[in-house]
């Protein structure tokens, strides 16, 4: 990967967007400035909107307000692409797909059934180094670990060097150690790479750790800032619960 310093610029902007679907109102004026090289990460209760804000902005259902992409490069605005990195993903644990297959068939239209690449296999290996996941590049896809797994989908998400990395609870259930893992990967990222990251989550303690702005939505944007700021504010009482407030009182930031 090609490395670049973060250059400030907002990569992503929301504009009053909102969602109804059969006559709900699920997100309401929704407005959001993501930043290059930032890690933004939403937090919220279970129906709160979120992976429906992460929907509309990928294009995958209607909305009301307006995404723009506020990149510049050589003077010129260029076409926003994103990476994405699903909540679950479903896999046969019986399918014969090796990881190298798994990579190259989604970033390629060669059928990787007739013969490996040596230069695609060679690029495969390369990416997965950067997650520490080149010794994967041969194993089975369905005889991957949840952690393992996480770090072959943040390959592919990245490889194509998206401007906007969008992960829906990609840690659920993984272990201390691959959390760890997980937010080494993150910080390198956004501050070698130039890329926007927004995370959905509820690994609280690791959001106040290592979020730059923080997110609460509960159908609109009650409370955004750093994570202390939130943390400490009463739409975050309100939501979690004055318990769930006094614990994160103590976690240090970052």
């Amino acid at each position: 990967m090609l490395h670049r310093g973060p250059c400030g610029l907002h990569c992503i902007k929301i504009n009053h967007l909102g969602v109804e679907l059969e006559g709900q109102v699920i997100l309401e004026d929704i407005n959001m400035h993501i930043h290059c090289g930032k890690l933004n990460v939403i937090i919220g209760k279970n129906g709160a909107g979120k992976s429906t804000l992460v929907r509309a902005i990928l294009g995958e259902i209607p909305h009301t307000g307006t995404i723009e992409f506020k990149a510049e490069e050589n003077g010129t605005l260029q076409k926003m692409k994103i990476g994405y990195v699903p909540q679950k993903v479903n896999i046969d644990r019986d399918s014969p797909l090796s990881v190298y297959d798994m990579i190259a068939s989604y970033h390629s239209s060669f059928p990787v059934f007739l013969h490996k690449k040596k230069s695609e296999y060679a690029r495969i290996l390369e990416h997965l180094k950067v997650f520490e996941a080149q010794d994967l590049i041969d194993k089975q896809v369905g005889k991957l670990s949840g952690g393992e797994l996480q770090r072959v989908l943040l390959t592919m998400a990245v490889m194509d060097f998206p401007n906007l990395l969008i992960m829906d609870e990609p840690v659920a259930g993984i272990d201390r150690n691959g959390m760890e893992l997980f937010y080494t990967n993150i910080e390198r990222l956004k501050k070698e790479y130039d890329m926007a990251i927004i995370l959905i989550s509820h690994d609280l303690e690791y959001v106040q750790r290592y979020a730059d702005e923080v997110i609460l939505l509960d159908s609109r944007i009650l409370a955004r800032g750093s994570a202390q700021e939130v943390y400490k504010s009463s739409k975050f009482r309100e939501v979690f619960g004055e318990r769930v407030q006094e614990e994160t009182e103590g976690v240090p930031c970052r």
